[in-house]
């Protein structure tokens, strides 16, 4: 056969299939494993270049050959007798409809094309192929070994774009936006950088000698931490706690919920500890001030702390005359509520500095820990849940001067102790927040007198003032120094 002959062969059949009937797709007709096998789509007439061979092509070719074909086809859909006219010039023997339509089902099984059945309006079904997954199938191709013919491989075309690189593509950031990113950033970290004043204030409440405090092994015991720490031949320097065992005391019971603030010690039976102190490395655990990096000399102003010795006046508060006292930079009051009052404190509370005349600005979260340094889950302190917390409501009035703002946290880790007795850590917060001036605390106890406050409540033992423009007006307004009757 001549290549005039060939070509006039070919012609009318790429004309065929170009004004051929057009093709209605059944969406039920979806070829999956286990489908209607391939001699129910179309007969097995073998496809040549215009005469019949005398035996059929291996199918081992066809697959190697139609798996080549389908890794380079980009022009989708294609239907199953196109494919086998494709691939009939490739080889040697008769390429049958029914092994092409057992290779793409095949294929479609391990999903890496996707085909369909489709019948013409002459009623002969065949297979499209609709989807090809081309790297997939350039990697089966390339594992599948040499063609068999003499005739070279058609070169792969190029890969058309998936539609996730370019979504990828897009979403990459461009230039201006890496740009734009690097200067914000560059900003936040200008803006969180302390400056010269922050660095000489926090040095001006920096403890002298380094933090003293010492951290609690999360072994509890000496004993415990010992048999969990037996290949380390280094001792364990942090604090640890003994257990106070005495006649009366089963072990087995376990833990007393309130540990060091149980009023029946001396006859509980549950296991109740002390700080075990043998051993104790002594040498402090912060270390000095050199640490915080560059030391900034303090001017004259800020250096000095004033610390005035504690004051307190024996009162009753509904009737003391507050003229006495003047104004103060700091007011600290603790309410003495019932033990079973039902009322949204929180709520009331706001609700009372705005009538008296403030702003609330912050609040200071205790959370309260027992002795073994754990957040306490027990006893009935909540409306809904078991309060683990309290709350110290922040307000201001005015325009104070001279507030040292971001030095402490608004959250307080600290054990419980007596009956309505804070942490002393708070009276820190506010001296550092405001240090130097006059602080008033109202429903104080005893153990509230500190340095540079004035404390007031019918709970305190006399009366004891240094000021001497409070002394004179305390004179001549209790001349007696009475403060806990009405007034006449």
């Amino acid at each position: 056969m001549t290549a005039g002959q060939s070509d006039a062969l070919q012609t009318p059949a790429k004309v065929a299939r170009t004004a051929g009937p057009p093709l209605t797709v059944s969406p039920l007709a979806t070829i999956s494993p286990g489908s209607a096998s391939a001699e129910a789509v179309s007969p097995a007439a073998p496809i040549c270049d215009g005469h019949r061979p005398d035996s059929e092509a291996d199918p081992a070719d066809v697959e190697r050959q139609l798996v080549r074909l389908l890794a380079g086809l980009h022009e989708l859909p294609t239907d199953g007798r196109q494919l086998a006219a494709d691939l009939a010039p490739r080889l040697s023997g008769a390429v049958t409809q029914r092994s092409v339509n057992n290779v793409l089902q095949k294929l479609a099984a391990q999903d890496l094309i996707s085909v369909q059945e489709v019948s013409r309006e002459g009623g002969d079904r065949v297979l499209e192929v609709s989807s090809v997954e081309h790297v997939r199938l350039q990697v089966v191709a390339g594992e599948g070994g040499a063609p068999t013919t003499d005739e070279p491989p058609p070169p792969p075309a190029a890969e058309a774009p998936r539609p996730d690189d370019i979504m990828n593509l897009l979403a990459l950031p461009s230039a201006r936006e890496k740009e734009n990113k690097k200067m914000g950033e560059e900003i936040l970290d200008l803006l969180c950088k302390p400056t010269v004043k922050e660095r000489s204030t926090a040095e001006r409440f920096r403890s002298q000698g380094g933090a003293q405090v010492q951290e609690y092994c999360r072994h509890g015991t000496r004993e415990e931490c010992d048999r969990s720490n037996k290949e380390n031949a280094n001792p364990c320097g942090k604090l640890h706690f003994r257990k106070i065992l005495q006649k009366h005391t089963d072990e087995s019971l376990g833990d007393c919920s309130f540990l060091n603030t149980c009023f029946h010690m001396d006859t509980c039976k549950y296991v109740h500890y002390e700080v075990d102190y043998s051993g104790l490395n002594r040498s402090g655990g912060g270390g000095d001030a050199s640490d915080a990096g560059v030391t900034v000399p303090l001017p004259a102003e800020l250096d000095r702390t004033v610390l005035f010795p504690p004051q307190w006046i024996q009162c009753d508060l509904r009737f003391f005359d507050m003229s006495v006292i003047g104004e103060c930079a700091v007011i600290m009051a603790d309410p003495p509520w019932d033990i079973h009052m039902e009322l949204p404190a929180m709520e009331l509370g706001r609700e009372c500095l705005t009538l008296w005349g403030y702003e609330r600005v912050d609040e200071l979260i205790w959370v309260k820990s027992n002795q073994l340094q754990r957040i306490i889950r027990t006893g009935r302190t909540g409306h809904w849940l078991n309060h683990g917390k309290e709350h110290c409501l922040v307000g201001m009035k005015g325009e104070p001067q001279f507030l040292n703002r971001g030095l402490d946290a608004d959250v307080l880790v600290a054990e419980v102790r007596a009956t309505s007795h804070k942490p002393d850590e708070i009276y820190g917060i506010i001296e550092r927040l405001s240090p130097g001036t006059r602080k008033l605390e109202l429903f104080g106890r005893p153990h509230n007198a500190q340095p540079n406050w004035i404390t007031l409540g019918n709970q305190l033992d006399g009366v004891n003032l240094s000021d001497p423009e409070i002394v004179e007006r305390f004179k001549k307004r209790y001349p007696d120094g009475d403060c806990l009757k009405p007034p006449p």
